[in-house]
């Protein structure tokens, strides 16, 4: 038996996440529904314009809350990054085990500034994001940690990694290593950006292809090029093995062994849209490593990510979780 289900690799990221409104995000000059990556300079008056907002801090990251997803469930993980000897850094390595996923980044903790995201929810329930990646946009193949991604069924890749060319380098080894090891690869797109700004190391990391491709619909379409959804699955189906595509509200399209499920969207009042792709992503690694048939998996993701968009925060807790999965059927 494999000792993890999923060994992820991602920016470790100490979450803030802030209720502002559309007012807010024109004055401070943000595309909203973005991910920006901002400097120190850029943080720092960030932190003076939010001054005096209610914050919510957790530890976060786009793979890292894939991981917790998967570990509440059941999954056994393991989560690669890197992290600075400072305050955040050690709330984010024990945040993380307390979430029930395994890493070692206590033993790496180097010279600098953990990295850290603004997230900001307006009433819509969109999140814009401003990251400042700190050391974690240092991230190497150093950080790696070989022996424990041999030792699992399948490698998640944070899209995100694509920024820094330590980091992509990092991600093309790791893929590397999951091959020569018979360990299953699967990617996120994360963010539309990383996509139009970054799409030649995208196809770096994947190679000649990756056996599960996540993205929503908007990140689909801007990888293929194209306003059909139709065609646009054609392309990641040239690319992929398998592919799970939200759809918001509409729930999500998983595609595996040449066949394609339509996965219904739950009704609900979305009020913070923060982690839910990433919930969708973990529920479905959660499925699809303990013998879940592709509808039945997407069915938990879909409804998994329903139910957190429908409170503030990137994750639920673990009762939340498994009440989910417990009452699937």
């Amino acid at each position: 038996m494999n000792r993890y289900d999923v060994y992820g690799i991602g920016h470790a990221l100490v979450d803030t996440e802030v209720k502002v409104n559309d007012d807010f995000l024109a004055a401070a000059g943000l595309a909203k529904g973005t991910m920006t990556l901002i400097d120190d300079a850029r943080h720092a008056e960030m932190l003076r314009l939010l001054a005096g907002f209610a914050r919510h801090r957790s530890c976060g990251g786009s793979s890292a809350n894939t991981l917790i997803g998967t570990a509440q469930l059941g999954g056994r993980c393991f989560h690669s990054s890197r992290i600075a000897n400072d305050e955040n850094g050690a709330f984010f390595a024990r945040d993380m085990k307390t979430n029930g996923v395994d890493n070692d980044l206590e033993s790496r903790q180097g010279a600098g500034t953990t990295g850290q995201c603004l997230v900001l929810i307006t009433p819509d329930a969109e999140r814009t994001m401003c990251t400042h990646l700190g050391i974690s946009e240092s991230f190497s193949i150093q950080d790696l940690a070989p022996d424990r991604l041999a030792g699992a069924s399948w490698l998640y890749v944070e899209g995100y990694l694509v920024t820094s060319p330590s980091a992509r380098q990092a991600a093309m080894e790791a893929v590397r290593l999951a091959r020569k090891h018979g360990v299953k690869i699967a990617l996120t797109f994360s963010d539309v950006s990383m996509i139009e700004f970054f799409r030649a190391g995208l196809d770096e990391i994947m190679g000649n292809g990756v056996d599960l491709l996540f993205c929503n619909q908007a990140e689909a379409l801007k990888y293929a090029n194209t306003d059909r959804l139709e065609e646009a699955k054609s392309v990641l189906a040239r690319r992929s093995v398998s592919f799970g595509v939200t759809l918001g509200a509409r729930g999500a399209v998983i595609y595996t062994d040449h066949q394609e499920y339509s996965i219904p969207g739950t009704p609900v009042q979305a009020v913070d849209a923060n982690g839910a792709g990433d919930l969708f992503a973990g529920a479905l690694l959660y499925g699809l490593t303990h013998g879940f048939p592709p509808e039945r998996a997407g069915k938990l993701a879909c409804r998994a990510s329903a139910l957190l968009v429908t409170r503030h925060g990137a994750r639920l807790s673990r009762d939340q979780t498994l009440n989910v999965l417990n009452n699937l059927d």
